[in-house]
């Protein structure tokens, strides 16, 4: 079973489950809101990732603007990113799609199809 962390408000995670149950994906949701990812968690995604750490960021987000990460964010450590990140579910990118092989982030119905096929 499949990990979908997601914010039930926003529109894209509606899309995302919306998905999920038109093709028959089973999978336990987590709201990111009450139950923000810890440290360990977003260490081990960002690792099965494959991807750069910024793309964890909710870069439309505005917590990420109040806090003007666009430029603090290149002079920051893996370490401080990955903290920052376990600080706030709200600035997760979502939503995050976790298998035991790989995971997802943001909402890309080409590699979700390809992913779970």
């Amino acid at each position: 079973m499949f990990k979908f962390v997601c914010y039930p408000k926003c529109t894209t995670c509606q899309k995302a489950e919306k998905w999920l149950k038109e093709n028959n994906v089973d999978y336990e949701i987590r709201n990111i809101k009450i139950n923000n990812p810890n440290l360990d968690e977003l260490t081990d995604w960002y690792n099965k990732s494959n991807l750069p750490l910024k793309k964890f960021f909710n870069t439309s987000g505005l917590l990420y603007k109040s806090l003007d990460l666009k430029n603090k964010l290149p002079q920051m450590s893996q370490d401080d990113m990955l903290k920052l990140l376990a600080s706030d579910g709200m600035l997760v990118k979502r939503p995050i799609l976790i298998g035991d092989e790989f995971v997802l982030v943001g909402f890309k119905e080409l590699q979700w199809k390809e992913k779970l096929k």
